[in-house]
């Protein structure tokens, strides 16, 4: 699959901020930005990334923690000894080091263009006006819209449940239009499942999605999903280091956003049973208080019972 395209999802750009260590991983920014002719990307990927950039960028910097200082407190009786003031001068160092951290990341935040090396190879990506860059200046803008819509009404996929927008059905209305174009094959750099599935280390291209690139397309051609982008790079022949390879895999072992996806997801869920049960015990006990009235309009005499009344009172509290 050397003559091919690849489409690289937003969570795949924002992996460049949840990178550990030191810059190895961070190398895979100089094959996109040396690899412009072979990238699909559209003004919909933009637009996600600026808009969760800032997010993952402290989601990030939230894990690094200050070192709990009282259990490496040295004894009184040896405070004066070496290794003691070589702790002490550590703990000097460590903090402005982490008040540095935070100053770097306030101009980071405040000034992308200047201080962000992902946002600016990202943003010269954008900017690049190649075929495959479905920017906000295309008039085919419209008609991407036009197709985006109608498949986001029908159900089709790539789309979740609960979506309210058609910007996945955006994406990939522009990647079968670059297909056709191009007459190239296709390569889907993702890692969420509105693509397909990924069961051990294998990644699946949803069922219709994959008949529906046939028909529109050619059977002939291939379209492919993987969740790395090393290994896209590979596939059309772009050398990667084994280094990079072991960071992004890295990644995979936590993936955060799929985490707080599925965070997100539950709580929806709760939301919606908390909502059910409310829904269902309400009519409940409206229709026991009712019943109680009742009651007492047709038996004034045993209304009057004091015990009895309590009891029924009491019993719709319960209830």
């Amino acid at each position: 699959m050397q003559d091919a395209l690849i489409f690289i999802d937003t969570n795949i750009l924002l992996d460049f901020y949840r990178i550990r260590g030191d810059t190895g991983g961070l190398s895979l920014l100089d094959r996109i930005d040396k690899n412009h002719p072979h990238i699909i990307t559209t003004y919909q990927v933009e637009m996600e990334y600026k808009k969760n950039r800032q997010r993952v960028i402290l989601e990030s910097l939230a894990r690094i923690r200050t070192p709990d200082w009282s259990g490496l407190a040295a004894p009184a009786f040896l405070w004066h000894a070496q290794p003691a003031r070589k702790l002490a001068k550590s703990k000097d160092e460590i903090t402005k080091q982490l008040r540095k951290l935070k100053t770097r990341t306030a101009a980071i935040l405040q000034k992308p263009w200047w201080n962000d090396g992902v946002y600016q190879v990202l943003q010269r990506l954008f900017k690049d006006r190649g075929p495959y860059n479905l920017s906000r200046e295309k008039k085919i803008r419209y008609q991407i819209r036009r197709l985006a819509r109608k498949r986001f009404g029908m159900g089709y996929p790539p789309r979740k449940d609960n979506d309210t927008s058609i910007a996945d059905a955006v994406n990939w209305e522009w990647i079968v239009n670059c297909a056709k174009e191009s007459g190239k094959n296709i390569i889907i750099v993702s890692r969420d499942t509105d693509y397909g599935s990924r069961y051990d280390d294998n990644t699946i291209l949803n069922d219709w999605l994959s008949q529906e690139f046939k028909e529109r397309i050619s059977r002939r051609r291939k379209i492919t999903l993987t969740d790395r982008l090393t290994h896209a790079f590979k596939m059309i022949s772009v050398k990667v280091t084994k280094r990079e390879e072991e960071d992004e895999k890295g990644l995979l072992d936590f993936d955060l956003d799929a985490f707080s996806a599925r965070l997100r997801s539950l709580q929806e869920q709760v939301s919606v049973v908390k909502k059910e049960l409310s829904s269902q015990l309400q009519p409940s006990v409206e229709s026991f208080s009712q019943a109680v009235t009742s009651i007492a309009e047709r038996y004034p005499d045993l209304a009057k019972s004091a015990p009895i009344e309590s009891e029924l009172e009491k019993s719709g509290q319960d209830k």
